[in-house]
């Protein structure tokens, strides 16, 4: 038996210019699982609308965030894999994007030429979402079926089922609930002093409302308790997991419900989930808070949205609606402590 680890995180440009950047786009955007609408519409709406009109803007935003070294998300991913090679010996370790390069197409021909019979799969996001995670399963067996022609039959295995074709496949579909990855942002966190600051943010990744209602259809959102309580229907419900997430880290900086809030940022239509970092900073500046601290669980690495959004833009907000400081706490990148917590969750 010869096993292995993929981890697999969003993507990136290869460069920041404006033909990276828009081949990025069209793969990211043209993926149905992050713009569910029928074919056709997608097509005429991101090719014919969305790309047009972002590529320039997004573009800048890349140009912003490029560092010497490159892409973040890029080079934290690689830092990541080197520590997870020595912390698991018997294991041979890759790296994926789901969109951009090392593909995951390129990376699973590599993991069939290695020969490796079993492979556990470890999408990087902490909290469950169709398109985050579930397009990387997706996108898994549509390779490993053209590899073999063995089609797996289940659409959603159950955390820890295996899918068998050339390899088997275990897919972790999320771990924001695992001891490991608390105590991993509480480590990130320590330094940062949170009962320091006047209040904490944990900020989340905003997703569309019908996204949270396919997981859970016969229960609606409107009047839901996931903000108080993790409902038994609300296991995958990307918002419920979101709250239950920020409620376990409070706890362990005891932090009472005043001290803290939860939003969501990066937002492409109001009918996305709410309340929006944003709006929440004015009300806090508004309100007189001085000193905010914000923190980014749904992030296992610093990229556009930490680096960009929240450390430049939403700190440039805080500071012109009257507060006097806004700091981002760093994500887990590709720290010690976070390599080992990887370590106990694929255990």
């Amino acid at each position: 038996m010869k096993q292995a680890l993929l981890i697999v995180n969003l993507g990136t440009p290869d460069a920041p210019s404006t033909s990276a950047v828009r081949r990025y786009l069209t793969e990211f955007l043209n993926d149905p699982y992050v713009i569910d609408i029928p074919q056709p519409f997608r097509f005429l709406l991101v090719n014919g609308i969305i790309i047009p009109f972002r590529v320039r803007k997004s573009t800048n935003l890349y140009r912003r965030l490029w560092t010497p070294e490159g892409s973040p998300i890029l080079y934290h991913l690689i830092g990541l894999k080197h520590k997870l090679e020595t912390r698991l010996p018997n294991y041979t370790v890759y790296a994926a994007m789901r969109y951009g390069s090392p593909s995951l197409t390129q990376v699973m021909k590599k993991i069939q030429e290695d020969g490796i019979t079993h492979l556990t799969v470890l999408p990087l996001y902490p909290q469950f979402a169709d398109s985050t995670t579930e397009t990387i399963i997706n996108r898994i067996r549509e390779i490993a079926f053209t590899m073999t022609g063995i089609q797996d039959v289940r659409r959603n295995p159950e955390p820890g089922s295996s899918m068998t074709g050339i390899q088997d496949i275990r897919f972790i579909r999320q771990f924001y609930h695992h001891p490991a990855f608390i105590r991993a942002f509480v480590e990130r966190m320590k330094p940062y002093n949170a009962s320091g600051f006047d209040h904490v943010i944990f900020t989340f990744h905003s997703l569309p409302e019908s996204h949270l209602q396919r997981i859970h259809p016969e229960h609606p959102c409107t009047g839901c308790a996931c903000e108080t309580a993790m409902p038994e229907y609300g296991r995958e419900c990307y918002k419920a997991a979101a709250y239950e997430t920020s409620r376990r880290l409070a706890s362990a900086f005891q932090l009472s419900t005043t001290d803290y809030s939860v939003s969501f940022q990066s937002r492409f239509a109001n009918k996305w989930i709410g309340p929006f970092t944003d709006e929440r900073i004015r009300e806090l500046a508004a309100k007189g808070v001085k000193r905010i601290l914000v923190v980014a669980p749904s992030f296992v690495a610093d990229c556009l949205e930490t680096i960009v959004e929240i450390s430049l833009d939403y700190k440039e907000l805080f500071l012109r609606e009257g507060g006097d400081e806004l700091v981002m706490a760093e994500s887990l990148n590709d720290e010690d402590f976070w390599a080992t917590a990887i370590v106990d969750i694929i255990r």
